[in-house]
């Protein structure tokens, strides 16, 4: 397998990039339904495997939003979009340069270059994190100008610890939001 792998590459279908977080990987419950909704509404998905970049150290953050940009570096701004969870949002430079939306999921707004590429892009980004997450900063996000969701009592993996029902509740609100994202409603 390659570092990004494209399923359902149908000719002219439009591209998501899912950019994964360091521990929360494609089949973590945010990626893979946004994955199988992505592909339920005809979307081709290229999904990023960090640990299959060869010699990418995932604590060089420059490094990175370097990968990640290559990544992106193919993606049409008029059709494609990125979805990035945490680590995957140091992508969000690359495809506020590139023009290309993206649905930031516990994007890392504590990283400068992050949250002045949120600015820089706020007409076509959605950013998504939780009040309990320690690495959610509300205020950073609203100051973006972009579409934000926050999810009281979430953590960083969008979560509420304990609470199964709500964890499920929150799982099923930030999908619908994804879909609404895509389909401009």
């Amino acid at each position: 397998m390659a570092a990004a792998e494209t399923e359902g590459a149908a000719p002219g279908a439009p591209v998501a990039v899912l950019l994964p977080g360091r521990g929360y990987g494609p089949q973590a419950p945010l990626l893979y339904y946004a994955r199988l909704l992505l592909r339920t509404r005809g979307w081709s998905v290229r999904t990023v495997d960090w640990e299959k970049a060869p010699g990418l150290d995932l604590a060089d953050y420059a490094a990175v939003a370097a990968f990640a940009g290559e990544v992106l570096a193919t993606a049409d701004p008029a059709r494609d979009v990125v979805v990035g969870k945490s680590l995957g949002s140091l992508a969000l430079p690359a495809a506020a340069a590139r023009g290309v939306p993206g649905i930031w999921l516990t994007p890392l707004l504590g990283i400068e270059d992050v949250r002045r590429a949120a600015a820089r892009a706020a007409a076509s980004t959605l950013l998504i994190g939780g009040t309990a997450d320690p690495y959610w900063d509300g205020a950073a996000a609203a100051a973006t100008g972009a579409e934000v969701f926050e999810v009281p009592g979430a953590d960083h993996s969008l979560e509420r610890p304990g609470d199964l029902t709500g964890t499920l509740d929150v799982l099923s609100t930030v999908l619908s939001r994804i879909d609404a994202r895509l389909t401009g409603g």
